[in-house]
């Protein structure tokens, strides 16, 4: 049921009233102030970190903006998902995997009414800290370097020591924003154990060559949001910057030199990314300029200029001497101040939660590019920022939100919510789309209890590197673009039908996870069944399905080992099994 929004006026008092589902009367929002609720409505400041102060209060703000777009727009969103959906979707998105049979049985059985919240307040809690960590390690390495990133023949990059830096960091959920000011204003080595180690440097290790191009546009894409990389030649089309801001921040970079380390042989060993005096073209390290070339031939100095959201412009002193000005450090004092960083990040998180963000692409934000939901996403914005920058505490906001918990599917008051026509996203059912290759690799370990194996950590995280580099071979593009999902091709099909993964995820050998389900003498068929579905889907078995499933155990009755092998073959090939939904 969605809610009924009613708007009261009087004269220059405004209130807002919501029918909350569950609840036979009106609930008043004045804990978000008369004041702030009527400045808000006429166009002033929304309520903030300091005004709501709490998880319930901005969860009910982040609501109340989507309903209010539902209801411009004559949207009816679809009904909550079902408790199995929702926690299945939860461990994908937090922890990178799906849930076990037992975390599901002990959610789904909950009959508490806040056992949402305690769900999520337990998956972002110590006693998942370190599965945590590595789930959003993997992202954010993915992020900043790329999936071969560190993997190229000769490479700068150490991925180990990003991992490394950014596991220690995520562990103990490090605020976002120093974050970043260590990623771009790092100094040192890229490789574990050796001196002066400091696995951040590995951002930046392979971006620096060319004049480092690519460390001005991925610092732009990454953290403030904006993609500028076309600016370089020319002003971009349809975004405000133009070619001279470009090189304006590229001018940041210039002072930094990634020096070649090598252990014997003629292959880089690791890299000691430090700050050097820069004295730019013409020798003048007073005047250390940065020069680029317009289209009409004209060649133009430019100096380390930093232009905020709001388009206010810092300029730098000029002088390229270490000592007098370090250039990095300021440009990540000034974009971790900057009004780009929350928006940017929120934007990020949103569309790796909902499946889209308020712009699509999520990281080419600007005025051609307006979000579907600008106040919400300015509150989200400035909240995260008055939290600290506190990741954690952004995740459970998105997560219990209402429109995190929608079904996926379409229902007739919501048929135009569908952004693959171009429409923009209204957030009325939950955007269904492939897990991430890490994420199928992790669930499929989980769903058959491989996960339990005895081999140490570092042999497990060597075999998945093996494997996911499997899926890099078999599953790029034509033009050697990374892909991170799986989009139904005949290598991407094959490798699913017959890769060692799903070999070893069903096998029948004594003490797998199908043996011990056929062997346990204490289930029916009809549980045996059920807990190869629960496993993989989170879910039961339809009564058709137990028709079908039921029938391949009664014509194999000499093997039920080899009839549950082929069931739960078949559930791991399903799209509702490789699909977050």
């Amino acid at each position: 049921m969605s809610p009924k929004i009613g708007l009261i006026c009087n004269d220059k008092l405004f209130a807002i009233c919501e029918m909350q589902r569950g609840k036979t009367g009106p609930l008043w929002m004045f804990h978000l102030g008369s004041v702030l609720v009527a400045g808000y409505l006429w166009g002033f400041s929304s309520p903030t970190w300091a005004d709501t102060g709490t998880t319930e209060t901005i969860v009910e703000h982040i609501n109340q903006q989507i309903y209010e777009s539902w209801q411009e727009n004559e949207v009816t969103p679809s009904p909550p998902c079902s408790d199995g959906k929702w926690c299945r979707r939860v461990y994908l998105d937090i922890l990178g995997r799906i849930p076990s049979i037992e975390e599901l049985t002990e959610f789904v059985g909950d009959r508490s009414s806040d056992k949402k919240t305690r769900l999520v307040d337990l998956l972002l809690s110590d006693s998942y800290a370190q599965e945590y960590a590595r789930n959003w390690t993997t992202n954010w390495t993915n992020i900043l370097i790329g999936r071969s990133g560190g993997t190229e023949r000769r490479t700068r990059t150490n991925r180990d020591g990003m991992r490394q830096y950014l596991y220690e960091s995520l562990l103990r959920n490090k605020p976002y924003d120093q974050l970043v000011y260590e990623l771009i204003s790092a100094r040192g080595t890229s490789k574990p154990d050796v001196d002066n180690f400091n696995g951040a440097v590995n951002f930046l290790a392979m971006k620096l060559e060319e004049e480092a191009v690519q460390a001005t546009a991925k610092t732009a894409q990454i953290f403030m949001g904006i993609r500028v990389q076309c600016t370089q030649c020319h002003p971009h089309p349809f975004n405000s910057w133009k070619q001279n801001q470009f090189w304006e921040l590229n001018a940041f970079f210039r002072q930094a030199v990634a020096l070649r380390r090598f252990e014997g042989g003629r292959d880089i060993t690791y890299i000691d990314l430090q700050n050097q005096d820069y004295q730019g073209p013409t020798g003048d390290p007073q005047e250390a300029e940065v020069f680029y070339d317009k289209r009409n031939g004209e060649r133009i100095a430019t100096y380390p200029i930093f232009t905020d959201s709001d388009g206010k412009r810092t300029e730098l002193d000029r002088n390229g001497f270490i000592d007098e000005v370090n250039r990095r450090e300021e440009l990540a004092k000034l974009v971790t101040k900057s009004g780009y960083l929350p928006t940017a990040l929120v934007n990020r998180m949103w569309a790796h939660f909902l499946g889209l963000g308020f712009t699509k692409p999520f990281d080419d934000m600007g005025p051609h590019n307006r979000p579907s939901h600008r106040e919400l996403l300015q509150f989200l914005g400035q909240t995260f920022r008055d939290s600290g920058y506190d990741l954690k505490e952004l995740i459970r906001w998105i997560v219990l939100s209402d429109a995190y918990s929608l079904s996926s599917r379409f229902n007739s008051g919501n048929t135009e919510d569908d952004p693959l026509l171009g429409n923009p996203p209204m957030f009325s059912r939950y955007y269904p789309r492939q897990m991430l290759a890490e994420e199928l690799y992790e669930s499929l370990l989980k769903a058959t209890k491989a996960d339990k194996t005895k081999a140490s950590a570092a042999q497990q995280d060597e075999d998945k590197e093996r494997w996911l580099r499997q899926f890099s071979t078999a599953f790029g593009t034509d033009e050697n673009d990374e892909l991170n999902t799986f989009n139904g091709t005949i290598p991407q099909s094959l490798m699913l039908f017959n890769g060692d993964l799903v070999k070893r995820a069903t096998s029948t050998a004594e003490g797998s996870f199908l043996d011990q389900i056929s062997n346990d003498g204490d289930l029916s068929n009809t549980e045996k069944i059920n807990r190869l579905f629960e496993a993989a889907l989170a879910r039961k078995a339809s009564r058709q399905e137990r028709k079908w499933a039921t029938t391949i155990i009664l014509r194999n009755r000499e093997s039920v080992a080899e009839a549950l092998q082929d069931i739960w073959w078949a559930l791991l090939n399903t799209n509702e099994f490789i699909l977050k939904h």
